[in-house]
């Protein structure tokens, strides 16, 4: 690939800056109805059939926190009472066989990821607990990919050590930022001292990949204290990165309105913050994954980027083949059987459902063939960023230009921006600075998107 020229990146991302999904999935959540229920789930459960049945994805999200990190826009539970973490895991029991009486009798799993909220929350009897209810009801394949997403603050050796006995060789770990003023602001202090510590544990304990999550736009932040994170980030050697945006969204997360009284950087600091961190990254040798993500040149997705077998589902990108993903926990979502489906958010809600023997499930949509095209195009953009006109012919039976003449004309101004190459007909390419840029590109093909503008109140976080 071409070395990224920032300078043409500075003047060029304000103008691509705007509100946008991430494209974990299409149509994104806000398009999917509350007339979508459990019987339509249960009939999606029902329509997985072999071979597709041996390589399930699981999704299980823990909600739990012990204290509001204040940018923090998750699904989650304040709370210390430990009554809750014991009710939720004989709640997910329930949840667990609702589900698997739905699945064909050969399912089998092929990825797990423990996401939150704080799975760490749970203690290692706890973690235990819940890793023999999921592979009572869910064998595992023979190879298979389990991680986690931990807070440093209350993860111990024995936490580590109880979820690599269950196979766990991926942790990613809630950096954010190390300046001790940033962390007061965002309420989240964690010396680096117990980042390192956590590290050198996990790594010591077996697990082969750790991944750091940063946020770039936090208040008080500058270029130079940014910078003086990733010293700390590149001393530690994290086998992956992600290098998200901090997303104001007050109207979900109303905690963040503090911010606005606190500091901030303006858009045009927050844009060099960023432009910074891409050039640290990528003369300390990590490749570029796309949109916010790097990894080592050694590391498994770098690996498919090169390739082109990069895939993506709601836990994000992976180099696992994206069968079915079933979401377990309050708020999870499921992809299967040609349908999407999400549980209650709200706990009690989610418990007196699943207590009951029922899925919770509170909306979902069913893809049209429209939606199935679409979101093929989407998909490649988001993952192998090259779009070809003979792959869509021989899995729609007719052309890119047949479709999405409107589309493909639309995408001259990301041509003439150096974010698009087009190839032969009607086939197409994302250069490296579109890879930046990959959520705007594939927004062009979202037929929901305008809809979704026009509520009357915001929907997703800026893109850039």
């Amino acid at each position: 690939m071409t070395a990224l020229d920032f300078d043409h990146l500075e003047s060029l991302l304000p103008r691509y800056d705007r509100a946008g999904p991430r494209y974990t999935s299409y149509p994104t959540v806000p398009a999917w109805s509350e007339s979508y229920g459990a019987s339509h789930f249960g009939a999606a459960l029902r329509r997985i059939s072999p071979p597709r049945s041996k390589t399930l994805a699981l999704y299980i999200h823990i909600p739990f926190c012990r204290e509001l990190c204040h940018y923090c826009a998750c699904s989650r539970v304040i709370t210390q009472n430990d009554e809750l973490p014991v009710r939720y895991l004989g709640a997910i029991a329930k949840e667990i066989e609702a589900v698997r009486a739905n699945l064909p009798p050969d399912s089998r799993v092929n990825q797990v990821h423990l996401g939150g909220g704080t799975p760490t929350h749970l203690s290692p009897d706890q973690l235990t607990q819940l890793m023999n209810s999921v592979f009572r009801a869910f064998p595992q394949a023979d190879a298979v990919e389990l991680s986690v997403e931990v807070d440093p603050r209350v993860t111990n050796d024995s936490h580590v050590d109880a979820l690599r006995a269950w196979g766990f060789t991926r942790i990613s770990l809630g950096v954010q930022d190390f300046d001790p003023r940033v962390q007061a602001a965002i309420h989240r202090v964690q010396p680096v001292e117990i980042i390192e510590d956590l590290t050198a544990r996990s790594r010591e304990a077996g697990f082969t990949s750790v991944n750091f999550d940063l946020i770039y736009g936090l208040p008080f932040q500058t270029v130079e204290t940014f910078d003086q994170t990733l010293d700390q980030v590149f001393r530690l050697k994290p086998d992956r990165v992600a290098l998200y945006s901090y997303a104001h969204v007050t109207w979900f997360a109303k905690q963040q309105r503090g911010f606005e009284r606190i500091d901030l950087p303006s858009s045009d600091l927050k844009l060099r913050i960023m432009l910074h961190a891409i050039r640290r990254f990528i003369e300390e040798g990590y490749v570029h994954i796309g949109m916010d993500h790097f990894a080592k040149a050694e590391d498994g997705l770098a690996k498919a980027v090169a390739t082109g077998q990069l895939e993506r589902n709601f836990m994000g990108y992976t180099t696992q083949v994206c069968g079915d993903l079933i979401g377990l926990g309050p708020s999870a979502i499921s992809e299967c059987g040609g349908d999407y489906a999400q549980s209650f958010r709200n706990l009690a809600a989610w418990e007196g459902a699943v207590i009951k023997g029922r899925m919770a499930t509170f909306r979902g949509h069913s893809l049209s063939d429209e939606d199935r095209r679409r979101g093929w195009v989407i998909r490649r953009i988001m993952c192998s960023g090259r779009v070809v006109d003979g792959d869509y012919r021989h899995e729609f039976g007719r052309g890119l230009g047949e479709d999405f003449s409107r589309e493909l004309r639309a995408l001259e101004e990301a041509v003439r921006d150096g974010l698009v190459v087009f190839e032969a007909g009607d086939s197409f390419v994302v250069t490296q600075t579109g890879r930046l840029l990959l959520r705007n590109l594939a927004m062009i093909f979202d037929a929901y998107l305008p809809r979704e503008r026009d509520s009357s109140r915001p929907v997703f976080s800026r893109t850039v």
